[in-house]
């Protein structure tokens, strides 16, 4: 089961192929192999990176079991 790396919310929403969506914070997540970016959903529709927060911190040891369909 995945997690949300912010809030650790199991209420993740696939919105992508590689995109997912915490309804638990509001975040955005978008993987790309082992590289996983986080970002703002702001109220005008656009994203803010919230990567700087997370940098240097590995991908959730659970995250692996998504699968993720090209």
């Amino acid at each position: 089961m995945m997690r949300c790396p912010n809030c650790n919310s199991k209420d993740i929403g696939k919105i992508g192929s590689h995109q997912f969506y915490c309804w638990g914070c509001f975040i955005e997540l978008t993987v790309n192999g082992e590289k996983m970016s986080v970002f703002q959903v702001e109220e005008d529709g656009t994203l803010s990176s919230l990567d700087d927060l997370f940098f240097g911190e590995e991908v959730p040891q659970d995250f692996p079991s998504v699968q993720v369909s090209p």
